[in-house]
């Protein structure tokens, strides 16, 4: 039996607060936030109103093709180049300033995915064609891929091979590529060793440019807060590579998907799509696919979020002929067995819990046993007559993270102005003893949270500014238009970083004076 893990520098048990932003909504003048000034900037505004985190979503690779989500991704190890900083390629001498000089035009408020991937490829071709010539970088290029090879190898003819076969599912590549034929990946890797390079660059810009900006958190006492989503595309380098931990059938098609039955979400549930693990290969293999993954995100982020825990308990399944997800059933997970693997491989794991949604007796003792951190969203606290409800401060323990909302949610004065009903608000200014306006709303919910017994307290960037509902990250269930928000530089005002930066110091949440 697995025991209760000991979390690194004291884990999150000491007072502290944050904000979730995603790194694509960092201002930037390259029609998406990145890697460069803007997120450096951030990093300062953090230090200023003495947060402890910085909480960013997935950093794999998006595609039109599933909306631009970072939770659908060809690839659960790789970055997303998307993010590369221009900037910062020409500070390196990787490319020349001429190539980023009034050639574009880009919204600022919003990220216009379809004109930043082919600006972004326009970069990073030049980048490739100079570092070809000049071999800039060319050691450190190779100890990266080095040491990354057991999934950067993959991925990158993967990646290749995408682009070759005009964007098609693996599943639909000529049979030997589909079913990984040694000779003819051999043939294939040599004929496209330029185009598997050019990938393999891409990744390393990404991750070195990552692990400056890390780097440059952890020395202001800044930790990084990620977030692995539980599943996998299908159309993925990793179903591809690894298809016999997953449950596909002879033509290596997925047999059920994942999915969540009705909840707060979604009344019909949501059909996800993904396919689900083979549990019984997992564990003849040692859990050795997992284990790898949970290592990569250890070494990029310092704390990891892990999306939809649950489904290391037990897990939706429906199959993959059903329409809706109200028609599958649940599967238990060895978890004991899982998290003894994971308990063996890494002395502590630095994880939070996402508890939303349907949890069960069994995944309540999961979590305890673990001593990891779950999660309390004060936009659930007010929607039903419970002076005991879970999400309300007075109930909360020590070792949670409390969120006004996450990016699933609306913003904390959309919800206000949109979604919260007349007994909603009514119950809410009841417990603050006070009714307040619409544009009040952000900072009584901030003040609620900083105010609990919570170790940690984070917010969306959208409620620290006051937003509404223009600035959700994500509406759940709807497939196009999310994920495109960015907030302008002007509106971190001297009014907002005091104000932030009081109430920090107030609740008693002001990070320490060094990262440990």
């Amino acid at each position: 039996m697995f025991k209760a893990l000991v979390v690194p520098w004291g884990g999150m048990n000491k007072r502290g607060s944050g904000i979730l932003l995603h790194v694509t909504s960092l201002p930037s003048p390259h029609g998406i936030g990145d890697l460069g000034p803007g997120a450096y900037r951030f990093a300062d505004f953090l230090e200023e109103t003495r947060q402890s985190y910085w909480q960013v979503l997935p950093l794999s690779p998006t595609a039109p093709v599933y909306g631009n989500s970072p939770y659908s991704s060809v690839s659960t190890f790789a970055g997303n180049t998307l993010l590369i900083s221009p900037d910062l390629l020409v500070r390196d001498g990787l490319i020349d300033a001429s190539i980023l000089d009034g050639k574009h035009s880009f919204s600022e408020e919003r990220c216009d995915y379809d004109a930043v991937i082919d600006y972004k490829k326009t970069v990073l071709d030049h980048a490739y064609d100079s570092f070809s010539k000049k071999g800039t970088c060319r050691d450190r290029f190779d100890h990266f891929c080095l040491d990354n090879a057991s999934w950067l190898d993959n991925y990158s003819f993967f990646a290749a091979m995408k682009k070759r076969f005009d964007g098609r599912p693996w599943s639909e590549w000529p049979e030997e590529l589909r079913d990984r034929v040694p000779e003819t990946m051999a043939t294939v890797q040599s004929e496209c060793s330029a185009d598997i390079e050019r990938e393999k660059l891409g990744q390393y810009l990404f991750f070195e440019q990552w692990k400056e900006i890390k780097d440059y958190c952890n020395s202001r006492g800044i930790q990084i807060v990620g977030d692995i989503p539980i599943y996998v595309s299908y159309d993925s380098a990793d179903v591809w590579a690894h298809r016999e931990i997953f449950k596909l059938d002879g033509e290596k098609r997925p047999i059920a998907v994942a999915g969540v039955p009705p909840d707060y979400f979604c009344s019909s549930g949501q059909l996800w799509g993904n396919p689900v693990y083979d549990w019984d290969a997992l564990r003849q293999t040692g859990y050795a696919w997992w284990v790898e993954r949970m290592g990569h995100s250890l070494r990029l982020w310092d704390l990891v979020r892990v999306d939809h825990f649950r489904g290391l308990v037990a897990y939706w399944e429906v199959p993959v002929h059903e329409k809706n997800a109200d028609h599958g059933y649940w599967v238990e997970v060895p978890t004991d067995d899982f998290f003894d693997r994971l308990c063996s491989s890494f002395p502590s794991l630095p994880l939070i819990v996402e508890d939303l949604g349907i949890i069960t007796p069994d995944v309540s003792e999961t979590i305890t046993r673990l001593g990891l951190p779950g999660m309390k969203i004060l936009l659930f606290a007010f929607g039903e007559d419970n002076p005991m409800h879970i999400y309300l401060p007075h109930t909360y323990g020590r070792n949670c993270v409390v969120y006004t909302g996450t990016h699933d949610n609306n913003t904390a004065r959309g919800w206000f102005d949109r979604e919260a009903r007349p007994e909603d608000k009514e119950r809410l200014f009841r417990y603050l003893g006070r009714k307040i306006r619409s544009q009040d709303v952000n900072w009584e919910l901030i003040r609620l949270a900083m105010m609990s017994v919570a170790d940690t307290a984070i917010f969306p960037m959208q409620d620290i500014l006051g937003l509404g509902h223009e600035a959700q990250m994500n509406k759940p269930s709807v497939a196009h238009g999310n994920w495109t928000w960015r907030f302008l530089p002007e509106q971190l005002t001297e009014a907002v970083t005091a104000k932030l930066r009081s109430m920090t110091e107030t609740y008693g949440r002001r990070q320490p004076s060094s990262f440990v």
